[in-house]
C-alpha cells in the first residue's frame, strides 16, 4: 500500500509539479466563490456531453479551478454528443473573444476541423480527454493535448484482473485455467476504448494467463446501454459460462452489475475511472477493481495551461505541468482494488 501511495503522489507531482451550460448553449461560468476581474481572459470550453459520468466530474473540477483562481472566465458549453453543435459553439466562443479554446471533442476525428478554426483566429487550442491524434497536433504549433496514455489503462486493468484471478481460484467456474470473459467497449474509434479493449487482453496473455472472449459489444460509455447488453448476455447461451466482466469504464461496469443483480448473479467486474460510486462498490465487494483516471489532475493541467497560453507565456517553461516533445500532458493511471482503496476514498 505504501508503494501505491508513493506512485499516486509521484504521478500528481510529475504532472503538476509543486503547484498545484445547458442545452447546447454557451454560458459564462464561474463556480461559487466569486468572479474574476473584468479584464480576465475568456477561455472557451466544450464538454462532449455533460451527462457523461467522468466528464461531469472533470467539468466540475475545471469550474472549481476557475472559481479558486479568479484569473479567467470560462465559457462553458455542453455539446450534447453532437459534433456539428460543437463546431458552432467554437465559432461563437471565438466571436466572443476567447483567448484560448479547451475542447473535449465529440468525435476525435474532428480535431482538424477545430484546429482550422483556432488557427484562422490565431488562438491556442487545448484538446483534453479525447486525443485528436499526433498528425492533427503537428499541424498547428499552438495545439496541445491533456489526457492519459490509453495503453497504460488497459495494461493496469489487466494486472488487476490477473492478480485477483490467481488469488481467487473459485472464479474459474469450469476449472480449465482460462478466463472466459465478456467485454463492454466504449465508443468505437475513441482512442481510450480501442486501446483498453486491445491491451487488457494482450497484457493478460503476455503475463501467461489464457483468455477466451465470449462476448464483446459497445455500450458507448453508458450505464443504461451496458445494463441492457449484460442482461442479454446473461440470458443467452453463454450466460452461464461468464467468469469475468471487463468494462472500458466504470459507468458501463455499474450498468453490468445492475443487470447481474436483477438476475441474482455475482461476477467479478472491472472498470476504469475510479469514480466515487465505483470506489464505494469496491468497498462493498460488488466491483472487483478499477483504474484511476485522474480527472481532477487533468483539469488542473488544462486550466493552468490555458491561463499561461492566454497570458502569452511559454508553456514549456511552466512548473505547473510537464509537456512532452509533442505538446502532450499525460497523467498516469493507478490501479485500485481493496488493497489500496482507502487512499482514494474521500472522507
Amino acid at each position: 500500500m505504501n508503494f501505491q501511495k508513493t506512485l499516486a503522489a509521484a504521478a500528481l507531482a510529475a504532472v503538476l509539479g509543486l503547484t498545484a451550460c445547458n442545452g447546447g448553449s454557451q454560458n459564462a461560468s464561474q463556480a461559487e466563490g466569486g468572479k474574476p476581474a473584468g479584464d480576465a481572459p475568456k477561455i472557451g470550453v466544450t464538454i462532449y456531453k455533460y451527462d457523461d459520468n467522468f466528464m461531469s466530474l472533470m467539468r466540475k473540477s475545471l469550474e472549481g479551478e476557475a472559481a479558486a483562481a479568479k484569473n479567467a472566465e470560462l465559457l462553458m458549453n455542453d455539446s450534447q454528443n453532437n459534433q456539428s453543435t460543437q463546431n458552432d459553439q467554437v465559432d461563437v466562443m471565438l466571436a466572443k473573444g476567447a483567448k484560448v479554446l479547451a475542447i473535449n471533442l465529440v468525435d476525435p476525428a474532428a480535431g482538424s476541423t477545430i484546429i482550422e478554426k483556432a488557427k484562422a483566429a490565431g488562438v491556442p487550442v487545448i484538446f483534453f480527454n479525447k486525443d485528436p491524434g499526433e498528425a492533427a497536433l503537428k499541424s498547428y504549433d499552438k495545439a496541445y493535448f491533456v489526457g492519459t496514455n490509453p495503453q497504460e489503462s488497459g495494461e493496469i486493468q489487466a494486472s488487476l484482473i490477473g492478480k485477483m484471478w490467481k488469488e481467487h481460484p473459485e472464479w474459474d467456474l469450469n476449472k480449465d485455467g482460462v478466463i472466459d470473459f465478456v467485454l463492454l467497449k466504449g465508443e468505437p474509434g475513441h482512442p481510450d476504448a480501442e486501446a483498453r479493449t486491445k491491451y487488457v487482453v494482450e497484457k493478460l496473455n503476455a503475463d501467461g494467463i489464457k483468455t477466451k472472449q465470449l462476448q464483446l459489444d459497445t455500450g458507448m460509455w453508458d450505464a443504461a446501454k451496458a445494463k441492457d447488453i449484460m442482461q442479454a448476455w446473461l440470458s443467452g447461451t453463454s450466460g452461464k459460462d461468464i467468469e469475468v466482466v471487463i468494462s472500458n469504464n466504470d459507468g458501463m461496469a455499474m450498468g453490468a452489475v445492475e443487470a447481474m443483480k436483477a438476475q441474482g448473479k455475482v461476477l467479478p467486474t472491472f472498470g476504469v475511472d475510479a469514480l466515487p460510486e465505483a470506489l464505494q462498490m469496491i468497498k462493498a465487494d460488488t466491483l472487483a477493481g478499477s483504474v484511476l483516471n485522474d480527472g481532477e489532475t487533468q483539469a488542473k493541467a488544462v486550466y493552468a495551461l490555458a491561463v499561461d497560453l492566454a497570458a502569452g507565456k511559454d508553456p514549456a517553461a511552466s512548473s505547473a505541468y510537464k509537456l512532452d516533445a509533442n505538446r502532450n500532458i499525460r497523467v498516469p493511471y493507478v490501479g485500485v482494488d481493496k488493497t489500496n482503496l482507502d487512499q482514494f476514498l474521500k472522507q
